[in-house]
C-alpha cells in the first residue's frame, strides 16, 4: 500500500515538527501533450485539424477519486488556432473526462539540500477515457451535431454555436459544453461538471458519461441573449449574468458529498468588478446559498476545494507565466470562510456596502514556492486551474497530507508545455480543521467510455 510504502522515506526529509510545520512540494510529474487519449473514435482531425482526442488541457480541473486515482477535465477543447472567427475558432471536440492513476514512490536519487532534487517521483499513467453526452436530443447549429451521435445518445460540443438563440445561456439542452471544474461523488458512481457556457452544474454517470441532473444557479447569472461569439455575449448586448468565457471556473464538493459550491471566475456583468459570486447547492434537496467574495490580487479565480464544510481554499491567478511568454507572477492559494459571511441569495444585483464578504487569508503562494525549488517564473504555467487533495502519506511515522496541483496547457505543448502536476504535503497544523472527502473505490473496466 501507498502509506506502508512511503515509510522507507528518511524523516530528515521532514524535520519541522508539527509547531514548524510548513508546506513542502515533493513530487513534480507530467504527461506529453502530444498524446493522444483513449478515444480511438474521436481521434480525426477537427475543424483546425488538431486530433480529436489529443490528451490536452487534462488540468482545467482535478479531482481525487480514492486511492491513487484522480480524474482530469480538459475544458472545450483547442481552439488557439484561427479557422472561423465566428464561433471563437471552437471546435466539434466532444467534452469528456480522463481517469488517472498519479502514484508516487520514493526517489532514490533524492539529495537533501540540493535545489531542484525533490524526494518523490510522480509517475502519471491514463487509465480511461470517458466522452460526456445526454440521453435527450440537444441543441447544435447547423453541421455543429457530432458525427457519433444517435438516436439515443447526443454528446456535447466546444462549438460556441451549438445552442437555442431563443433561450438563455442556461438553457440545459444546449449542445455547448466548457467544462472547467470537476468533483466526485462519495460513493464514487457519479461525477459533477460546472461549465462556462451558461453557466451550470452538471451530474454524470461516472460509468458511461451520461448526464442524469442539471444544477441551475439563479436566473441572474445566465445572459438572456446569447452568442457564438463572445465578445457579442458581454455589454451593451447584455447588461446581466456572467461574463465570456469567466463563468463557473471552479467547483468544490464537501467532504459529506452533500453540498456543491461553485465559483465564478469574474464578477457578474451586473456586479462591481472583482466581487465574485460562491454559489453553494444541496445535492439532495436543491437548497441553495450565495456568497461575494474578493479578488485579491489575480486576474481571476480558477479553482475551488473543499477543507470542510465552511472552508476552502480558492485559487487566483493571472494569466501570465509558460504558455503566455512572460514570467508568472500571481499563482495563489487563499483559504476561506463562508460561515460569517452575508447570504446574497435573490440579490440579483450584487451590494457591496452592507455585505459581509467571505473571509480569506493566505494559504500557499506557488510562484514563490515552485522558485525555491528551482523553478523559475517563466517556467511556472501560465494556466494553474485543477487543485485536490489527495491520500495521506506515512512519512516517518508522521501523517502528512497531500494537495496535488495541474494546469490546463490549451492543447498546446509547443507553447504550454506538458500536462503538468505539482504535488505538495502539509500537516494539520497548516489546516487544522481539514477533513478529507472519503470516496469508494469503483472501477473502470474499459479505456474508451461513453
Amino acid at each position: 500500500m501507498l502509506k506502508t510504502q512511503l515509510c522507507r522515506v528518511l524523516p530528515l526529509l521532514f524535520a519541522a515538527s508539527a509547531a514548524q510545520a510548513q508546506i513542502d512540494l515533493i513530487a513534480i510529474g507530467q504527461i506529453d501533450g502530444n498524446y493522444q487519449d483513449l478515444s480511438t473514435r474521436t481521434a480525426t482531425p477537427l475543424e483546425n485539424g488538431v486530433a480529436g482526442n489529443r490528451l490536452g488541457g487534462i488540468g482545467s480541473g482535478l479531482a481525487y477519486a480514492g486511492g491513487n486515482i484522480f480524474l482530469g477535465l480538459p475544458d472545450r477543447g483547442p481552439n488557439a488556432v484561427a479557422y472561423n472567427a465566428n464561433v471563437d475558432d471552437t471546435t466539434s471536440y466532444i467534452p469528456r473526462f480522463q481517469t488517472l492513476h498519479l502514484s508516487l514512490a520514493p526517489n532514490p536519487d533524492y539529495t537533501v539540500g540540493t535545489v531542484g532534487s525533490l524526494p518523490y517521483i510522480l509517475s502519471p499513467a491514463l487509465s480511461a477515457t470517458t466522452l460526456l453526452s445526454s440521453g435527450l436530443p440537444l441543441v447544435y447549429a447547423t453541421g455543429g451535431a457530432p458525427g457519433l451521435n444517435s438516436p439515443t445518445q447526443f454528446y456535447f460540443s466546444g462549438r460556441s454555436d451549438n445552442f437555442n438563440a431563443a433561450k438563455p445561456s442556461t438553457h440545459a439542452f444546449d449542445g455547448r459544453f466548457d467544462p472547467e471544474g470537476i468533483r466526485v461523488s462519495n460513493d464514487g458512481k457519479f461525477v459533477y461538471i460546472s461549465d462556462e457556457y451558461g453557466p451550470y452544474i452538471y451530474k454524470f454517470n461516472r460509468v458511461n458519461g451520461r448526464r442524469i441532473k442539471v444544477f441551475n444557479p439563479p436566473k441572474y447569472y445566465a445572459v438572456a441573449k446569447p452568442s457564438s461569439m463572445g465578445k457579442n455575449e458581454e455589454k451593451p448586448y447584455n447588461t446581466v449574468g456572467r461574463i465570456d468565457n469567466k463563468g463557473m471556473e471552479g467547483l468544490a464538493i464537501t467532504p459529506d458529498g452533500k453540498t456543491l459550491v461553485g465559483i465564478m471566475q469574474q464578477n457578474l456583468l451586473q456586479d462591481t468588478k472583482k466581487y465574485l459570486r460562491l454559489f453553494t447547492i444541496d445535492t439532495e434537496t436543491g437548497t441553495t446559498h450565495e456568497y461575494a467574495y474578493l479578488l485579491t490580487d489575480g486576474s481571476g479565480v480558477s479553482e475551488i476545494v473543499a477543507i470542510n464544510d465552511h472552508e476552502f481554499l480558492v485559487d487566483e491567478r493571472d494569466g501570465a507565466g509558460l504558455g503566455d511568454g512572460s514570467s508568472a507572477v500571481v499563482k495563489k492559494l487563499y483559504k476561506i470562510d463562508i460561515s460569517g459571511a452575508t447570504d446574497i441569495s435573490g440579490q440579483s444585483v450584487l451590494n457591496t456596502a452592507t455585505t459581509t464578504l467571505v473571509a480569506k487569508t493566505p494559504f500557499l503562494d506557488l510562484v514563490a514556492l515552485l522558485g525555491s525549488n528551482g523553478v523559475p517564473a517563466d517556467q511556472v504555467p501560465a494556466k494553474i486551474e485543477g487543485v485536490a487533495f489527495g491520500p495521506d502519506l506515512s512519512v516517518g511515522g508522521v501523517t502528512k497530507h497531500t494537495l496535488f496541483i495541474a494546469n490546463d496547457n490549451d492543447f498546446l505543448p509547443a507553447v504550454a508545455g506538458p500536462n503538468k502536476f505539482f504535488v505538495f504535503t502539509f500537516e494539520d497544523a497548516d489546516l487544522p480543521n481539514y477533513q478529507p472527502q472519503t470516496v469508494a473505490p469503483f472501477s473502470l473496466d474499459k479505456s474508451d467510455r461513453g
